[in-house]
This record gives C-alpha cells, sequence and structure tokens, in this order.
C-alpha cells in the first residue's frame, strides 16, 4: 500500500490520517459541501469534494467514492466507522476496483454485520444467547408476536446497524409500532437498510465487548476488554478498559467466546464482539461490529498496539506475531457530542466559537473540529473523543476530573457537565460499578443546568474562480471575503445587504415565536420524518406531534400543553431551523 482513501469524516478521519502519517502513507481525504473547511480535509495529503449534503448524497454513495479513489491513484481505502464501514457491497466495489480494503473480507460482513446471521454462528459455537428471531421481523405484527412469547421488554434493532442507531426498546405492547417504524427510518438513513429484528432485552444489564484483531492466516487476539454501560438513547458517552469488576472465571468466557465467533466467521481485520452482563453475572451475546469502533482508543493506551496500523498491516497479508497482549493501566474515553444533556442530551448543532483542550499527563484528545468550525445537523453530534489514561481506575478517575475541568467549548451545548458530574457519582466512580445500559435516563440523579443555545450563524459565503497553474486550468472554491471582487468592494451589494436583512429576520422572527405561549417550535435544526398529528386533532400536553431527526437521531416534538393542532405547517421531508414554529396548540 502506498496510498489511502479515507472513505469517512470527522475525528476517525483524522486519526487515520495521522495513521497514514505514521506509517509513511499517503492519505487521501474526501469531503461533503459542509465539510470544505473540516479538520480532516487538512489533516490528509490531498482532499476531494463528493459533491452533496446529505450522507446519501456524500460518505453513502460507494460510485463516488470508488471515482475519487481513481482519480486520486489512492490504491487502499479505510472506511473509518459508520457510514460503509460495515457495507459489503462496498468492500466488495473496493476489492473488484482494484484497491486493497482495510477491513474483513465482505463475506465475514455479511455473516457478522447482519446481527440474525451473528446470532446463528454464536449458537454454533457456544456463545451464551438471549432469545431473539431467525430473521428480520416483516413488520410491527410480527414484533407483537414475538413480545407475546417471550414478553417485555423487547429491543427492535437494525439489522445491519451498530452504534445505537436504529435500537429502539418496547416496553409496552402499545408502543411497538411506533418504535419500529422509528426503527427502520433511523437504520435507512444510517446504513441505507432498514431491516430489523427482535430479541429479549435484559433490563439493567451492563454492556462489556471485546477489541479483538485477526489476521488472514487463522491467528485472533483479544486486545482488550470494554466497559461501555454509560449510554444515552443506547448510544455510548464513556467507554472504559479493561472492563472492571469483572472474574476471572467471565473474563474468560469473554475471551474464548470471541475467538470462537471470530474463527467461524473467517474475520480478518479489527473487531468487536458485544455483550451484555445481567445482575446475576450471566454473559449474554449481543453481536459482532466488523469495523473499528468508536472506542477504540482505551484499548490501545493499555494494550501500547496502533490499531489502526495494525489494521494496514493485516491488510497487507501479515501476521499478527503474538498473542492477547498483556495490559498495562486503566484508560478511560469521554465522548464529546454537541449536545445539551440537561435537555435529554438534545442535538445541537452550531459553530464552536472557543475551543480550549485539556493537556497534561496521561491526556489524549481524538478531535474532528477546532474553534471556527461548524457542527452540521445532517452529520452526527460527535465533536472529539477525550481519552485518559491512569497506571489504576482510581488514578485515570483523578485525571478525568482535572482534564475536564480544564476542558472549554464554547458556542453550542456539549455534554463536559454530564461527564464532570459523573465521575464524581459514586454509582460509575465508586469501588464497584453500579451502573447500567439505562441507568443514564433512569437513576442519574445529579442537576445540570440547560446550556446556552447553539450560534447558529450563516455558512461564510463562497466564490468559484477559475486559476491557471503550470499551464493547467483549475476551478477553485475560496471565502468570497478572499475573492478579489469582494476585496474590490468598499460597500456591501445590495444582494449581501439583502441576506444580512433576511438573516437578521429570521433570527428576531425566532425569538418572537419562542416567547408565545401556544407556539410550538422546534428547539433545533432538523427534517421533519414524520407528521403525528393532524390539523384541528386535539393533544395532551406530552403527546407527540412531529419527529424530527438531527445528527442522525430522532426526536420526538412533543405538545407543550393540552389543546387543538392548528396552523400545522410542515411536511415529511421538510428541512426546518431552530425556533421554527411547527403549529400552535389552541386552548
Amino acid at each position: 500500500m502506498h496510498k489511502v482513501l479515507i472513505a469517512n469524516r470527522g475525528e476517525i478521519a483524522v486519526r487515520v490520517a495521522r495513521a497514514c502519517r505514521d506509517a509513511s502513507l499517503a492519505s487521501v481525504a474526501v469531503y461533503s459541501d459542509q465539510d470544505l473547511d473540516a479538520l480532516h480535509v487538512r489533516a490528509a495529503d490531498e482532499a476531494y469534494a463528493l459533491d452533496g449534503a446529505t450522507p446519501a448524497q456524500t460518505y453513502l454513495d460507494i460510485d463516488k467514492l470508488i471515482a475519487v479513489a481513481r482519480r486520486a491513484g489512492a490504491d487502499a481505502v479505510h472506511p473509518g466507522y459508520g457510514f460503509l464501514a460495515e457495507n459489503a457491497a462496498f468492500a466488495r466495489a473496493v476489492i473488484e476496483a482494484g484497491l486493497t480494503w482495510i477491513g474483513p473480507p465482505p463475506a465475514a460482513i455479511e455473516a457478522l454485520g447482519d446481527k440474525v446471521r451473528a446470532r446463528e454462528i454464536a449458537k454454533r459455537v457456544g456463545a451464551p444467547l438471549a432469545p431473539g428471531t431467525d430473521g428480520p421481523v416483516s413488520g410491527p405484527a410480527e414484533v407483537r408476536e414475538f413480545a407475546s412469547v417471550y414478553g417485555l421488554p423487547i429491543a427492535i434493532k437494525a439489522a445491519f446497524g451498530g452504534g445505537g442507531r436504529g435500537l429502539k426498546v418496547a416496553w409496552t405492547h402499545e408502543e411497538i409500532e411506533e418504535l419500529y417504524e422509528s426503527a427502520v427510518r433511523e437504520a435507512t438513513v444510517a446504513f441505507g437498510n432498514g431491516e430489523c429484528f427482535v430479541e429479549r432485552y435484559l433490563d439493567r444489564p451492563r454492556h462489556v465487548e471485546t477489541q479483538c484483531l485477526a489476521d488472514s492466516h487463522g491467528n485472533v487476539v483479544v486486545v482488550s476488554t470494554r466497559d461501555c454501560s454509560l449510554q444515552r438513547r443506547h448510544q455510548k458517552l464513556v467507554e472504559e478498559a479493561p472492563a472492571p469488576f469483572l472474574s476471572d472465571a467471565q473474563n474468560k468466557q469473554l475471551y474464548e467466546a470471541s475467538k470462537a465467533i471470530l474463527r467461524e466467521a473467517g474475520y480478518v481485520g479489527a473487531g468487536t464482539c458485544e455483550f451484555l452482563v445481567a445482575l446475576d453475572g450471566t454473559i449474554s451475546f449481543l453481536e459482532v461490529n466488523t469495523r473499528l469502533q468508536v472506542e477504540h482508543p482505551v484499548s490501545e493506551e493499555v494494550s501500547g498496539l496502533d490499531l489502526v496500523r495494525e489494521m494496514f498491516r493485516i491488510a497487507e497479508g501479515g501476521l499478527l506475531g503474538y498473542q492477547d497482549p498483556p495490559l498495562r493501566g486503566h484508560s478511560i474515553e469521554f465522548r464529546i457530542n454537541a449536545e445539551d444533556p440537561a435537555r435529554n442530551f438534545l442535538p445541537a448543532p452550531g459553530t464552536i466559537t472557543e475551543w480550549n483542550p485539556p493537556s497534561g499527563p496521561g491526556v489524549r484528545l481524538d478531535a474532528g473540529y477546532g474553534a471556527g468550525q461548524t457542527v452540521p445537523q445532517a452529520f452526527d453530534s460527535l465533536i472529539g473523543k477525550l481519552i485518559v489514561t491512569g497506571a489504576t481506575r482510581a488514578q485515570a478517575l483523578e485525571r478525568s476530573r482535572r482534564a475536564l475541568a480544564e476542558f472549554t467549548i464554547g458556542g453550542m451545548p456539549t455534554v463536559l457537565p454530564f461527564h464532570r458530574a459523573v465521575v464524581d457519582d459514586p454509582a460509575f466512580a465508586g469501588d464497584r460499578l453500579d451502573v447500567h445500559t439505562r441507568w443514564i435516563e433512569t437513576e442519574f440523579a445529579a442537576v445540570l443546568p440547560p446550556q446556552s443555545p447553539a450560534v447558529t450563524s450563516d455558512e461564510p459565503g463562497r466564490e468559484r474562480l477559475t486559476v491557471e497553474v503550470g499551464g493547467k486550468r483549475l476551478e477553485v472554491v475560496v471565502p468570497a471575503v478572499l475573492s478579489v471582487s469582494a476585496a474590490a468592494a468598499s460597500v456591501p451589494s445590495s444582494q449581501e445587504r439583502s441576506r444580512g436583512s433576511r438573516g437578521a429576520a429570521r433570527r428576531s422572527g425566532g425569538a418572537a415565536k419562542r416567547a408565545s405561549g401556544d407556539s410550538l417550535v422546534t428547539p433545533m435544526q432538523g427534517t421533519i420524518v414524520k407528521v403525528v398529528a393532524a390539523e384541528g386533532q386535539q393533544v395532551a400536553a406530552g403527546e407527540t406531534v412531529v419527529i424530527l431527526e438531527a445528527m442522525k437521531m430522532e426526536q420526538p416534538l412533543a405538545a407543550h400543553k393540552d389543546g387543538t393542532v392548528t396552523g400545522l405547517a410542515v411536511e415529511v421531508g421538510q428541512t426546518v431551523s431552530a425556533d421554527t414554529e411547527i403549529c400552535q396548540i389552541k386552548d
């Protein structure tokens, strides 16, 4: 391999670009319209536009990605995580284009990326399993039938998903239909496939996983265990390695089951086997993520391995050359998301006005943004990851408190206040781990004040220019303020004055609507994916009126009081900005 196309964005694209630099490999970034000035674009040696604004138009477009790889002369592709990282069709397209795929074989992705087939493999090798459907369900009726046999709660899960997207937990029969439809929508947007299956949901479990590596010569190692129990909306917020407070017998079962599953599937590359650990200590296989995980840095910190460079080496046919690595110390990762934990972790896309990261002993920061950059609503809310390592878990927690106190981000709400509270919570930081996958939503009791709304300034204007370099005609896009025409202008054009006036009107209008007692307004920018209520319908406070999708997660927007829905003026597929009036709720 000589040049790697990074088929992703954000912090993972930056991470892979840095690994390429360490390994003396050239790197190629790709970017959506919103990511023209992104950190990952500058971290790579070259960058190419994907000419689009949505995931489907950009990072999920296989033909565009392959075309860029050919144009750039790349001979390998690293998919990062999310988007097409677990898409067997993409892996095949890369291989058929004559490029090296830095990931597991397409057959292994199909076998393990399909959660139903993964359960079948786990069953064959004797891994522990909770009850589940034999295949994707056809609709809500089949989900209700499963629930009537095995009882509630149940998990409705995207068959080709991961990262908590397309995962809904039903606690009552009445909510099954709505949650099934929501899971299908989320899975379709995030992964391009809406198939879902169902399994019995274990209440109050810990989420424990194994980071694994497998080479093409049949060798499989477990790099470390991780605990990822601190989650909101079934998406992880805090992860640590190794998983604390497990018995030797539990560790042995996790290691042995993980290796057996990956060997049975013919796995090659980096992958993660995920399990639930019930209150009584029973372990149940959950799924295999056939890619690098967001939380991989904590396993790197305690093992001394660079997992991305190991992926490079394995993709070139190299031998692992070692057994399960001995572990040293303890590492904790805090996901820094653009969300307000005081408002049910409401996504808050916006522009970062201040960025003061921590440093010092044991501190690592993997970030995808910096000061002056905008976190768009079209993609997920992850800004970066703070990884803190110590000789012991106690020292890692001490250093975490210091690092989190140092970290300041301005311009938008972030989850930093939650992290600062949780490292002092006895349930998490005590001499035993009393948290579980729904602990944040059911038992976390710290009072966190709401943060200031995100800065929602318009995107900077740009101008397209034609230049000649070495006799070759090139088209470049520059900020409008740098163009010759903008520099020559002494006063704003009428068009610019008009744009400024419209912006001011939007801002003042939004403030007025927010003050109205009848208006139901959007708390953030997003896309309407479902209109639940109808014009003239009577609703009670708390009932869902519309469902908004932002940062790849669905957010129900509920009536703020009892009344009649009037002036309902939105439709499915419509993009709305923060403070847009959805309707009025009249007494």
